[in-house]
Order: C-alpha cells, then sequence, then structure tokens
C-alpha cells in the first residue's frame, strides 16, 4: 500500500506539535525554518525540496 502526503502537510503537522508541546531545540526550530520555505515557495525552495526528495527515496529504499 502506498500513501502519499504532502510535505507541506506533513511540516505544518510538525510545526504545529513543536509550538503546542513548547518545544525549544534545534529539531523543531529546523522543521519550522523547512515548513517557511515550503509554504513560502522562495527561492530556497528547490534546494530544500531536492534535500527532502533525498531523503524521502532513501527512507523508501530502506524497505526494499
Amino acid at each position: 500500500m502506498i500513501l502519499n502526503v504532502s510535505a507541506v502537510l506533513l511540516f505544518g503537522a510538525a510545526s504545529l506539535v513543536a509550538v503546542k508541546t513548547k518545544s525549544a531545540g534545534g529539531g523543531a526550530a529546523l522543521v519550522l525554518f523547512m515548513f517557511g520555505f515550503f509554504a513560502a515557495g522562495t527561492g530556497a525552495y528547490e534546494p530544500i525540496h531536492n534535500l527532502v526528495q533525498a531523503s524521502a527515496d532513501a527512507i523508501s529504499a530502506l524497505g526494499n
């Protein structure tokens, strides 16, 4: 079974959790930073998108 979820939806949910739990760690800051670029679609969108896509491809390849 294949499940497709938008990166914006994932980062949005992670941002909501980070804010609700009052997480102030580096991981939460990185998630919020990346979500901002995905949502805004700035010039940094392409490198961040490529990084996330490569990470997703690597994780999916682990199951094979």
